[in-house]
């Protein structure tokens, strides 16, 4: 395996010596007036390095950011909490400014390489499109993923077209089970087609290998919900019906979390099936703070959910800041550039087919070990 030095850039952090930030006011805070109400002027949060003027030339860098969230100072330590969180009295950080004027620096460059080539001002091809090719970013995938594997937290967000593929749950699979997936974040879909595959060997009654409708088949993910749903969770069924393939085996096999996060339109649904979107929120935070790489998959809302919560940057037990890489895999630019647009600009889009993506993945993965 590759050092660390070779796969996962070093992070710059910013020279408060520079006149502007070295004079820079301490930054101030105005106590909520009550609970998940925020002051008048309160600081919205990036997903990038952002640090707080505690005076005297001391800055401290926020450890665990996210989009649309305050930073609450107690003590010597910025805490980014979301809006509905925050209690009455809790020291808010307030100022509107990013570049020291009120004591808050936004940092966006702590990982740009510095040295890289002039870059005309007019070019073609300057986003990621169907037409771009993809090979750089694959094989940068491959050299994080497997660091992380050993040394980082992989999230893997999946829509249920993974379970549809045999091929691709094979895949999937694989990668679960040779340590490529840390935690798992998906809605009951995903979930229920995987089990229903594992017991009737189809997805929404298709075959997952010929695609063709089996008779009767509209009744399986009914059916298998209802048998999971008997049992009280995923882990006994799978235990009771003797099922021994797919994603929920290999995650339960494992003990890779799961977090399942419910939508208006499902069905059952599931017991491991969070209903309550505040509570799956929660759910998904706790991976967001530890994720290092994530990898979404076709699914769209699931993917934007997750990235307004994951920070560009993480600061690692020794205290090193590196970059949280983010994959976004679906067949046309709207989701990816929807995520963009929602802030997470540093989403790499792979426009590819979901399917082949995890299939040529695990291939890869699994040969070079």
């Amino acid at each position: 395996m590759a050092a660390h030095s070779d796969v996962i850039p070093s992070y710059t952090a910013p020279d408060f010596r520079r006149p502007k930030l070295a004079d820079a006011p301490a930054a101030r805070t105005i106590p909520a007036p009550g609970d998940g109400v925020l002051p008048q002027n309160y600081h919205a949060t990036s997903n990038h390095p952002e640090y707080v003027h505690l005076g005297g030339g001391e800055w401290l860098l926020a450890p665990q950011s996210r989009m649309d969230c305050v930073i609450v100072l107690k003590g010597r330590v910025p805490e980014v909490v979301e809006p509905r969180r925050v209690r009455r009295g809790d020291p808010v950080v307030v100022g509107r400014t990013e570049n020291g004027e009120e004591g808050i620096y936004l940092h966006i460059g702590g990982f740009l390489n510095l040295a890289e080539p002039f870059a005309d001002k007019f070019s073609f091809r300057s986003r990621g499109t169907r037409e771009t090719p993809f090979s750089r970013s694959y094989d940068e995938l491959y050299q994080v993923l497997r660091h992380d594997r050993d040394h980082g937290y992989i999230v893997w967000v999946l829509g249920p077209a993974v379970a549809f593929d045999m091929d691709c749950r094979n895949a999937m699979q694989g990668l679960v089970e040779a340590g490529y997936c840390h935690a798992l974040l998906a809605g009951n879909a995903l979930a229920t087609h995987d089990l229903e595959a594992a017991r009737f060997r189809t997805g929404l009654g298709q075959n997952i290998y010929t695609q063709m409708v089996m008779p009767m088949g509209h009744y399986n993910h009914l059916d298998i919900i209802n048998e999971v749903r008997l049992r009280g969770g995923i882990p006994q069924t799978i235990e009771g019906l003797g099922l021994s393939d797919g994603i929920m085996y290999a995650c339960a096999k494992k003990g890779v979390p799961l977090v399942l996060a419910g939508s208006i339109r499902d069905d059952g649904p599931l017991p491991e099936v969070i209903a309550d979107a505040y509570q799956a929120q929660d759910a998904m935070r706790v991976h967001a703070r530890r994720a290092t790489t994530v990898l979404a998959v076709a699914t769209q809302l699931h993917s934007i959910a997750f990235g307004n919560m994951v920070p560009s940057y993480k600061v690692m037990e020794d205290g090193r800041v590196r970059p949280v890489y983010f994959y976004v895999v679906d067949m046309t630019e709207f989701c990816v550039d929807k995520l963009a647009n929602r802030g997470s600009a540093q989403a790499v889009g792979l426009l590819t087919n979901a399917q082949d993506f995890v299939v040529n993945l695990w291939n890869h993965l699994k040969q070079k070990g």
